[in-house]
């Protein structure tokens, strides 16, 4: 008993909200619920304009399965109302602003008040620590900083625990390597791809990151397969955790994974969680696979009511061994904005990965090229780096390996690819998330 308090105390770290009771935090989300909704129909045009369209007012509201009455919230609502049509507080509480990229359209804004950075900070500081860190931990922090969300909330939540932070940014890959060394960094956070390419220059400038203090890390930002976990921890000799957050959100926080890696806790506290068909809307039970939707609790700035995130996952409710009570999420799937639908037949870049890691001679490394053939039927290009020992092989090697490949493929997937063969780095690297899809039907 002695040794599992202890535990708790390490790797919790807050006991008495992540292990709170179900029906007390059901009580709570209910009473933040209400609050939330009172206050956008009486701050954001939007919001009451939509409850309105549907019928329904803050007083219909009386139970948490009543949030099923309330609208969605899309990204294209947030682009509608871009610079600041979603802010629900006067204008001089706000103390930070981020925002997403806006490459395929205006950006996407998050406004936070003290609150909401305080909750940020609790919310990344849970993470981390689901993830072992410590006050005695250097996080070296390799996501971007400035306006995208991954660099400051990793940042806010190290040092919330206490530990001594490496605010590094992305790129420049040989100083990263050099502070790594030189700083004895014990955790990284970054994006998975960009963990990989790191390991990649270590191996090329002769580090062996196995030898170095770095034995945790958390990734997220872009979905990511089991099998490429494995790929990290063997490559650094670590153990690697998944995280998940949204800018429209509060950034990430949101979810992460505990010692136990079997789903991601929601800090549900703060973000109310549902599953529902993506087609229709309708919720979907427990267990079923579907479309992500957040409501932001508690957050004062940007509230999102019923968010529809397009990530594909499924919640888990059974007790989690880490001692945690807070619903879980599976690792995303992929999103149905990502979800490919070739001859019929809906493929997540997410599936093929996982497929390409198990078959020896591949590096994690791939680009699927997507075309629309004279016939008017796709044609899909699966570009795979090979391990540089299979480049000095025969010529029949290749051909082997390439025939192997197509065949998991088409036993995986259901469609057949054509696999073109590539040497390693040929495929262009990114610091943040990675490009994994050119689909030319849409040009």
């Amino acid at each position: 008993m002695f040794f599992y308090l202890i535990n708790l105390i390490i790797m919790i770290f807050s006991p008495e909200h992540e292990c709170m009771d179900g029906q007390a935090r059901e009580k709570l989300q209910l009473a933040h619920l209400k609050n939330l909704v009172e206050m956008l129909y009486a701050r954001v045009p939007f919001y009451r304009e939509k409850m309105n369209s549907l019928g329904v007012a803050p007083e219909d509201i009386h139970a948490l399965g009543d949030i099923r009455k309330l609208p969605f919230t899309t990204k294209d609502d947030l682009r509608e109302n871009y610079p600041r049509g979603l802010l629900a507080c006067p204008k001089d509480r706000i103390v930070e602003v981020h925002m997403s990229s806006g490459t395929t359209g205006k950006p996407v804004v998050d406004e936070y008040t003290q609150n909401d950075i305080n909750i940020w900070r609790e919310s990344m500081a849970r993470t981390l620590a689901g993830g072992g860190c410590t006050r005695d931990d250097v996080v070296q922090n390799c996501y971007g900083y400035g306006l995208f969300t991954g660099g400051p909330g990793a940042h806010y939540g190290a040092m919330t625990i206490g530990a001594e932070v490496l605010p590094m940014s992305s790129g420049n890959t040989a100083r990263q390597l050099m502070v790594m060394q030189d700083f004895g960094s014990t955790m990284l956070t970054c994006t998975p791809s960009y963990a990989l390419y790191m390991s990649e220059e270590a191996e090329d400038a002769g580090i062996d990151l196995k030898k170095l203090p770095i034995n945790k890390g958390c990734f997220g930002a872009e979905p990511w397969s089991e099998n490429m976990r494995k790929e990290i921890e063997a490559r650094y000799g670590m153990k690697a955790y998944d995280i998940y957050g949204l800018t429209e959100i509060i950034g990430p926080g949101v979810a992460f994974e505990c010692e136990a890696q079997n789903g991601l806790h929601i800090n549900e506290d703060f973000f109310y969680p549902e599953i529902i068909d993506p087609a229709t809307g309708d919720p979907l039970p427990d267990g079923e696979k579907g479309e992500l939707v957040f409501t932001t609790l508690t957050k004062e700035g940007t509230p999102m009511l019923r968010y529809r995130t397009r990530d594909i996952t499924f919640l888990i409710r059974e007790p989690c061994s880490c001692g945690r009570t807070t619903v879980r999420m599976h690792r995303l799937f992929g999103r149905t904005d990502d979800m490919l639908i070739i001859r019929g037949v809906n493929v997540f870049p997410s599936q093929i990965e996982q497929a390409l890691i198990e078959i020896e001679g591949t590096e994690p490394q791939y680009l699927i090229v997507v075309n629309r053939g004279e016939s008017h039927l796709d044609e899909v290009e699966l570009q795979v780096e090979v391990k540089k020992e299979f480049f000095t092989d025969e010529t029949r090697g290749l051909e082997v390996l390439r025939n192997k490949i197509e065949g998991v493929m088409k036993s995986k997937l259901q469609i057949g690819l054509k696999v073109k063969l590539v040497e390693p780095k040929t495929i262009e690297r990114s610091i943040g998330k990675a490009k994994r899809v050119i689909d030319n039907r849409r040009i």
